[in-house]
């Protein structure tokens, strides 16, 4: 989610995943998306969706999500209270994530997510340079 020009989903398509949904909002940031997808040759494994990540989440239909990345715009980061834009997407996230899937969220440095929303729970936190990596896990229950 919040894909730009789709770097990390097209690195995890050419390790092995099975599919990736990119969510990206800006029909500019798409149309140069749609050509990365085209020039690494993952149009079959592939889907982009235009619309608002933080409204949506991880679209998929009845299928749930095994591994979500979440690269929100820094600016709407900031604030990680459960009502909070992203608090309200990590939520949603964990409904749409199947039991035991990953939610791998980039963040500045200083901006610390709450240890669990919903059914997400952090597992792993790791920082480089000005960024930071959240990791969260959905639990079986």
């Amino acid at each position: 989610m919040f894909c730009g020009v789709g770097s990390l989903g097209l690195e995890a398509l050419s390790r092995g995943a099975e599919f990736v949904t990119f969510v990206e909002k800006d029909p500019k940031i798409i149309a140069t998306l749609k050509k990365n997808i085209e020039k690494a040759g993952f149009e079959g494994e592939s889907k982009v969706v235009r619309a608002d990540a933080f409204k949506i989440g991880a679209p998929a239909n009845e299928q749930k999500h095994d591994l979500i990345f979440v690269d929100p715009p820094y600016l709407a980061s900031k604030d990680t209270k459960d009502g909070s834009p992203l608090g309200k997407l990590l939520v949603l996230l964990s409904e749409q994530s199947t039991a035991n899937g990953i939610v791998v969220v980039r963040t500045e440095k200083r901006i610390e997510l709450l240890e669990q929303y919903c059914l997400l729970k952090v597992i792993e936190r790791r920082q480089w340079g000005t960024m930071a990596v959240t990791i969260l896990q959905r639990s079986s229950k």
